[in-house]
């Protein structure tokens, strides 16, 4: 048993399926973990509000139109990792080269990016960047786990088997996050996506949660790495 959302293609006008169930367990397991792990992640999020008010003027969150379950759109909470006058279509652009090719995967801001606000690298380096999204969970246009919710003008662009990543209910972590990331190609991570949603388990949700410490720690770490080497590159 689920919730049955009934869904429009926003590229095509016209229904994916007839509706998309979200299981029962999905949803309480994302209550759950939520309410038990508040003493952890609450006073995190308070301090990051606090660092990005006082590290950049101009708002705490960034909120932004991206495409949900079955297609429909939704609007994303992000903490702010850019100066406030930072254009957005440099990104656009790169993401869209990134799919026509199919190469790996890097970020942008990879070798630093001059639109970043302070400790914008390292919140988006580490992905703590999303936690607000824990809001989008309780409202549930999102999970803990599941594809990341793409642009509108991105999934405009998806081929049609490309389409079926949205019959999963998008999360903050998945089966890419965990196996890859910034390593892989668009369409790896299309492909973990479908697995992901053809695969669907409460098992599977537990491994991914549990995987996803492990990959932000190491993606914190190495970001400090590259950030040394940046400051001297001559030291060994």
């Amino acid at each position: 048993m689920g919730s049955t959302i009934k869904t429009i293609d926003i590229a095509g006008g016209v229904p994916l399926s007839s509706g998309q169930t979200v299981p029962v367990w999905k949803s309480a397991l994302d209550v759950l973990c939520i309410v038990v792990s508040a003493p952890l992640w609450l006073p995190l999020m308070l301090l990051l509000m606090l660092v990005t008010r006082l590290a950049s003027p101009g708002p705490v969150f960034y909120r932004q139109r991206r495409v949900g379950l079955g297609g429909r759109q939704f609007l994303i909470w992000k903490f702010r990792t850019m100066k406030v006058s930072a254009e957005t279509e440099t990104h656009e652009r790169y993401f869209e080269e990134l799919m026509r090719t199919n190469c790996v995967m890097t970020k942008l801001d990879a070798n630093g990016d001059p639109r970043l606000a302070p400790f914008g690298r390292i919140l988006r380096a580490s992905g703590l960047d999303e936690l607000p999204q824990i809001f989008n969970v309780l409202a549930g246009d999102m999970s803990l786990v599941g594809p990341r919710p793409c642009l509108p003008n991105e999934f405009a662009n998806y081929e049609p088997w490309q389409r079926k990543r949205v019959n999963a209910l998008p999360g903050l972590t998945g089966l890419w996050q965990v196996n890859g990331k910034n390593k892989t190609t668009f369409n790896d991570m299309i492909r973990m996506d479908l697995a992901y949603a053809n695969n669907m388990s409460l098992l599977l949700d537990m491994k991914i949660m549990l995987k996803t410490a492990g990959v932000i720690a190491r993606e914190v770490f190495e970001c400090h790495q590259e950030s040394r080497r940046a400051r001297h590159p001559y030291s060994p």
